[in-house]
């Protein structure tokens, strides 16, 4: 039988949250509740009319670990969420979000159909109307600007094939202006990760730290940003388990370390230093190791050299006692692993610092092996799909560059002819920063990071024809970004603003645009299906759980759409179904099979990945190897590089760099990405190789000419040599390459040694540089950033002018950011929650109690935070010994306030979300990563002022 109330003072969950006012703890909530909401149950007559209740399996929408969700469904209503205790990841647990994510797929404050600003008010229009006049518009700035005025800002909350298709939108619009949030996230990672052993991404995977005997976690706080990575660790400790934390703050993942380590903020390349410098010297290096698979580590030890115990200490705050311990713990320990999030990405010098990490792990010899590798933490749901396939302003899908052999391959995968590709670019050349001069299709766009000083900066600093005029934020929230007021400057400044997403995020608010900008209601992933790629590099199908609300719809419907209006829709869906106005997801993830061969995307297709969300429970939970069962011998999300083509059937590969195992079963070795040789010295591996190849030594990358040269071309069918000739293994559309070269137990893309020396960066031995924003001006003299760059990205870019100038005299406390477990990104879907929002109402800031006391603040009172560039914040002082004395730490997720005012009145009738508050970014400031343009948000200087 069914249960049901009555009662004639019953309230619905909007009048209950307005009574209540989401504002009060748990504690006053209960109190304030109406006595009668507990009342009697009593059954109801009759349960054989009631419609069945299905379950749906999905991924949670919040973070990168990828965990299943099961909803229920009735009569087209998701009704409730059950446990996913089969799937591989989660086994069932929740964070406080993903427990919650029902509410984000019928949730009130959606946006529920278009809307437009005219005249400062917001006024419902037709999807037909918004699609043409923003078209049109589109088209009007294209003439007068070229393509390149107009920015395409993606998303990492798009599945995999909306991210890819939006990049092919870009590409045919004809400009590289287009990001999405890894470069604000982890542009660092894949940079530094990449140019080390020749992918950026995550090595092994989460149930894989269940074999570490040690873990290193720096610069992260996964009982935060990612709690269910958490059960992984806690069941590595359960064994044994060294577990190290090292952060300024005293977090939660730190009260469950064995060792915690508080480093000074910016302070990191010399604390990893440290550990080398005692890891060198007592010899603990694992030297047969390096000697067969790693490139440069001298240049290592003699930078290694220059950071004895007592200059560790004095740059990074670290006594030595610490450093030794815990090098004495990692080298005792093996394998190790080593854990990071944006606090060693969100740098200047981020790229130095990830691949500082990568090199650690070289010489300690904890790569390719189970327990080992670096567990690289994601942000968003599908923000490594989206790097891999989608949205970025550097390259084409699976990282092919912006070369002109790049961009003939994608043609070729597209059905276009190249010189029709290449038309709908500016056809002027630009400088392009080297000493040259190039066109913008073969230039990076701006980055997302800088897209305000794309609008801004006079157009005769810039490597395109004209400013920024139009921005889409398509699934992206701008209080993530930096620099608030001069962003505050770029929106108004802008001659359309388009916002497509399920909430209206905080562009539509923060700034003071009276017309010429529009709102348009994008599904959450929960109303649609498709791929995403969790942070293992595991790829996962998603099932539609409920139709569109209200206007709603799917992201690629509204791409095809307007490129109906802008002319290319023929050529954006020339391989792609379309029914209706949406072109079919599954051929488009055939798309992306068809030329993604470089990062192994080739291999997974649609029927695999269905097939494998039937089978959660036949998947080993520490391996993520299938046990018997339809999907016998597969890894869980078949783990990229997948090789060949699906019929291939490889089983993807759980860990990278593995050579204990054949290519065919998921073995790897380093690749040769770098050349053969640098300055008369092999790149290429010595004595090392994967288990079952024919080649018992280092080999370059596979090519026709190299099967040829092995005798190996023959193995190639007929049709396979037509498409495989002149081409090389990421380029020959057959496959032959590729399988042949598995078929012989190599890897396609050669066997190499990771390198310690990226001679085309600017550091090519990573070294220490002192924050832009920096107290420690004895440091700046012995560590100073790098000089200012004319053009980089298109822009002007500052670096030594701006940190030779001192404000440490009027902003004396450092200043940190990081993440809650409340909430996510910009926080606008996660502050819309109610039950989220019950559980963190208020913006703050962590302050040391004697900073606190320095500045007359009192816990829970108000406080303005000032920054050294202008912006101002008025938040919460939260007193706490988490933090060091002389410095603040505040969250990233809020917004809806703006220098002291609440901005509830411009958002769209019912959309303000349940919390806001002030963003930190308001006031963090200025800094630049010297490869990728990551943003500088992990230290910055600031003062408090007591609030009214």
């Amino acid at each position: 039988m069914t249960l049901k109330r009555r009662s004639p003072q019953s309230i619905d969950r909007r009048t209950f949250l307005r009574r209540t006012s989401v504002t009060v703890g748990g504690a006053s909530l209960a109190a304030a509740l109406p006595f009668k909401l507990m009342r009697k149950a009593e059954a109801e007559e009759s349960v054989a009319s009631q419609p069945e209740v299905k379950q749906v399996r999905s991924v949670c929408t919040h973070c990168s670990v990828g965990c299943g969700v099961i909803a229920e469904v009735q009569n087209g209503v998701w009704v409730g969420q059950e446990p996913a205790f089969e799937h591989p990841f989660n086994l069932g647990a929740h964070c406080a979000k993903g427990a919650s994510v029902r509410d984000h797929g019928r949730g009130d404050k959606r946006l529920k159909y278009p809307l437009k600003k005219v005249n400062g008010r917001w006024r419902r229009v037709t999807w037909e109307q918004a699609i043409d006049e923003i078209g049109a518009k589109l088209l009007q700035i294209r003439e007068e600007s070229g393509p390149d005025s107009v920015y395409w800002l993606g998303s990492s909350k798009h599945n995999n094939e909306q991210a890819y298709l939006l990049r092919k939108f870009v590409a045919l619009w004809g400009t590289n202006n287009v990001d999405h949030q890894a470069r604000i996230c982890h542009s660092t990672t894949v940079a530094g990760v990449a140019n080390t052993w020749g992918y950026g991404a995550m090595t092994n995977s989460y149930n894989d730290i269940h074999n570490s005997r040690a873990i290193l976690i720096i610069g992260g706080n996964p009982a935060e940003a990612h709690p269910v990575s958490m059960q992984h660790v806690f069941r590595a400790k359960e064994k044994g388990a060294r577990l190290i934390v090292v952060d300024p703050r005293f977090t939660r993942t730190a009260a469950h370390a064995d060792q915690y380590v508080r480093i000074r903020p910016g302070g990191d390349v010399a604390f990893v230093y440290g550990l080398l410098w005692h890891i060198f010297e007592n010899g603990w290096e694992d030297a047969d190791f390096i000697r067969r698979r790693v490139y440069g580590m001298e240049a290592i030890r003699e930078e290694a050299k220059k950071w004895p115990p007592k200059e560790v200490e004095r740059v990074c705050g670290v006594p030595e006692e610490q450093v030794h311990q815990v090098a004495k713990t990692l080298a005792e320990n093996r394998p190790g692993t080593v854990v990071w999030c944006m606090g060693i990405t969100q740098h200047h010098h981020g790229t130095n610092q990830t691949r500082l990490l990568c090199i650690l792990q070289l010489a300690l010899g904890n790569m390719g092996v189970a327990g080992g590798g670096t567990n690289i933490f994601r942000g968003h749901d599908n923000v490594q799909g989206a790097t891999d396939v989608g949205p970025n302003a550097h390259t084409l899908p699976g990282y092919y560059g912006l070369s002109e052999g790049a961009w003939r391959h994608w043609a070729r995968v597209w059905g276009l002819d190249y010189d029709w590709l290449s038309s709908r670019f500016d056809p002027a050349e630009y400088p392009d920063g080297k000493g040259g001069r190039s066109r913008t299709m073969f230039m990076p766009g701006i980055p997302v990071s800088r897209w305000i000083d794309g609008v801004l900066e006079d157009k005769a600093n810039l490597s395109q024809r004209d400013n920024l005029r139009a921005m889409i934020f398509w699934g992206h929230a701008p209080n993530s970004q930096t620099r608030g007021p001069e962003m505050k400057r770029a929106f108004e400044k802008l001659d359309l603003l388009v916002v497509i997403d399920p909430y209206p995020t905080v562009s539509a608010v923060m700034h003071e645009r009276q017309n010429d900008t529009y709102l348009l209601p994008a599904c959450t992933q929960f109303e649609t299906h498709g791929s995403v790629t969790a942070s293992n590099r595991s790829v996962q199908w998603r099932d539609q759980v409920i139709e569109p609300l209200f206007e709603s719809q799917p992201d690629h419907v509204t791409m095809y759409r307007l490129a109906k209006k802008l002319g290319f829709a023929a050529e954006l869906t020339r391989n792609i179904r379309v029914e209706g106005d949406e072109p079919v997801i599954e051929d488009i993830l055939r798309e992306i099979n068809r030329g993604a061969w470089s990062i192994g995307y080739s291999g997974i297709s649609p029927e695999r990945l269905k097939r494998q969300q039937q089978y959660w429970h036949t998947f080993d939970t520490t391996t993520l190897r299938a046990e018997g069962g339809p999907c016998d011998g597969e890894y869980y999300g078949l783990p990229w590089p997948c090789w060949g083509k699906p019929e291939l059937k490889h089983p993807g590969t759980p860990i990278l760099y593995d050579l204990s195992k054949p290519v065919a079963e998921g073995g790897l070795p380093f690749r040769a990405r770098f050349g053969v040789e640098r300055n008369g010295v092999s790149l290429l591996a010595e004595d090392s190789y994967t288990k079952g190849s024919e080649i018992k030594d280092g080999y370059p990358e596979f090519s026709d000419k190299l099967l040829k040269k092995l005798g190996w071309w023959d193995d190639l069918t007929p049709e396979e040599k037509r498409q495989a000739e002149g081409r090389n293994w990421k380029t020959d559309l057959s496959g032959g390459i590729q399988r042949v070269a598995i078929a012989y137990g190599c890897a396609p893309y050669g066997n190499a040694k990771a390198r310690c020396i990226v001679w085309t960066f600017p550091d090519p031995v990573p070294v220490h540089r002192e924050p832009i924003y920096t107290r420690r001006r004895d440091l700046v003299q012995d560590y100073p950033t790098y000089p200012d760059r004319k053009r980089f990205y298109r822009l002007p870019t500052r670096y030594r002018s701006l940190q030779e100038i001192d404000f440490s005299r009027d902003f004396p406390l450092v200043m940190t950011s990081g993440r809650l477990v409340e909430y996510e990104g910009g926080g606008e879907e996660t502050r819309s929650n109610p039950w989220l929002a019950e559980l963190q109402q208020e913006m703050f800031v962590e302050v040391h109690p004697a900073d606190a006391n320095d500045a007359g603040l009192r816990h829970g009172g108000k406080v303005w935070v000032e920054g050294p560039e202008g912006g101002r914040i008025l938040v919460t002082a939260f007193v706490t010994r988490r933090v060091p004395r002389g410095t603040v730490f505040m969250p990233f997720h809020f917004g809806g306030w703006w220098e002291g005012v609440d901005l509830k009145p411009r958002y769209p009738e019912g959309t303000a979300p349940y919390v806001r508050g002030e963003a930190c970014n308001t006031v963090f400031t200025y800094g630049y990563d010297a490869v990728t343009m990551m943003q500088e948000t992990k230290v910055s200087l600031c003062r408090l002022k007591r609030g009214g």
